[in-house]
């Protein structure tokens, strides 16, 4: 059965102790797919993510005319086995200037940036495009560079949809890319690069050369195998943020060994594999420096009243032109269940104290249902708005809240009524997230 529209998940009364898997990383994911595409012979995936996102990627590599072949993992309901046959650099397919061939990214940021340049090195015009809300998300830093490169970029608004011509490889020709509202844009060029023969030049983001995505981009392209073979990918570290935070509320800040991630490396390669390291939380935290997307989980942890002082969360800019605009959107409906935010700039501070339930909005967001999950987990009467949305990155997020521990977190999840908000009926770990 499909997840309902409203749900509600009760509190859990206790101390809860799991060892769980956590599906492959979507930034991870995503980046090896291009670089599979790249590469000079097949690529075997391992641990690969399988959620709308790297869908989305998946689809428009087959589009684009290469062979790819998905397999299931036992291991991890999420997870895929994903065999990509390299071309060297080749794109088999294009349209032309009156019929480009289409390429449609759903809301990836990753998908629509990486695919920009990647289209790039074939030979003729693409035309990507998305959900309405990919189409207000920035994309002018990067299409402006591929400018520089000397390929023709045709958008009304320097955004999507957006037709590229490609004319192939450039070797020797150089631009620059700024990534403050974006790492995305320098990671799409640098994955690219070594195969096109550019040089690219990152600008922007504080030390733009340590900006931690980028450095994550220059690692997998060092790592790769460019001529072939198996590559692994890492659990999700954002993912796993929200079951270390789940531990910490729920063992009152034991929670080094309460909730534990079953095959974590020790790469270091995701920069919100730092996120236990800020339990307990200090008094500043910046999206900028410290963490990435995790830094949500951490402002719901911020908001509960166990939480021992104020916290400011800084550099919050990006945060805006992401899946929705996330600073108001946690402004609002922290709000909205009695915590005391209040925004400054690019800047919360969220002083913690009592909560109460809610019904909370997720904005077609998949961070902001995972975060009110988390914290319906220590706050009675959440109810969750458009839960299915976790689909794009984390599809079987709600059955290991669902599913008993060790393998989960053994919680009672609720389907609600969409009008009233009355508990319908108890919903089991058994629910699909793509049925219809």
């Amino acid at each position: 059965m499909a997840l309902p529209s409203l749900i509600e998940i009760e509190p859990l009364t206790g101390p809860v102790k799991a060892r769980l898997t956590i599906p492959g990383s979507k930034s991870i994911t995503n980046r090896a797919l291009i670089l599979a595409a790249l590469s000079s012979g097949t690529t075997v995936l391992r641990g690969a993510l399988w959620s709308e996102d790297t869908q989305a990627m998946t689809e428009a590599l087959k589009q684009l005319g290469f062979v790819v072949e998905v397999r299931f993992e036992e291991s991890e309901s999420a997870n895929r086995t994903i065999r990509v046959e390299g071309l060297g650099g080749k794109i088999p397919r294009s349209g032309t200037a009156s019929a480009p061939l289409e390429l449609a990214v759903a809301n990836a940021g990753t998908a629509a940036r990486f695919l920009a340049a990647f289209v790039c090195l074939g030979n003729g015009h693409y035309r990507l495009s998305g959900v309405p809300r990919m189409h207000e998300r920035p994309q002018a830093a990067l299409l402006d560079a591929l400018r520089q490169l000397g390929y023709e970029v045709t958008s009304s608004n320097n955004r999507l949809p957006a037709t590229i011509h490609g004319t192939g490889p450039a070797p020797g020709r150089r631009t620059r890319v700024r990534i403050d509202e974006s790492s995305q844009f320098a990671s799409a060029l640098l994955l690219v690069a070594r195969t096109a023969g550019w040089e690219v030049e990152v600008e922007g983001g504080g030390d733009a050369d340590e900006a931690p995505y980028v450095a994550m981009t220059e690692r997998l392209v060092e790592n790769f195998p460019v001529g072939g073979g198996e590559f692994f990918i890492e659990p999700d570290a954002s993912s796993a943020s929200y079951f270390w935070a789940a531990g910490w509320l729920c063992n009152e800040g034991r929670h080094a060994q309460s909730i534990q991630i079953a095959r974590w490396p020790d790469s270091d390669w995701q920069v919100d594999a730092r996120f236990p390291r800020f339990l307990p939380l200090p008094p500043v935290v910046s999206r900028e420096v410290d963490l990435g997307d995790s830094i949500l989980t951490a402002m719901i942890v911020a908001a509960e009243h166990g939480n021992p002082h104020p916290v400011e969360f800084t550099d919050l800019g990006r945060l805006r032109v992401q899946e929705c605009e996330r600073v108001m959107a946690m402004r609002t409906e922290l709000s909205r269940c009695g915590a005391r935010v209040l925004e400054q700039g690019d800047t919360l501070r969220i002083v913690p104290g009592p909560l109460h339930g809610a019904r909370m909005d997720t904005y077609h967001d998949h961070r902001m249902a995972m975060c009110w999950a988390t914290l319906s987990l220590k706050v009675a009467g959440i109810q969750i708005h458009d839960p299915a949305c976790v689909r794009k990155t984390f599809p079987n997020f709600f059955q290991k809240f669902a599913a008993p521990p060790p393998h989960g977190l053994g919680v009672k999840l609720w389907e609600c009524d969409s009008t009233t908000g009355a508990r319908l009926r108890r919903l089991t770990e058994d629910f699909d997230l793509f049925a219809t």
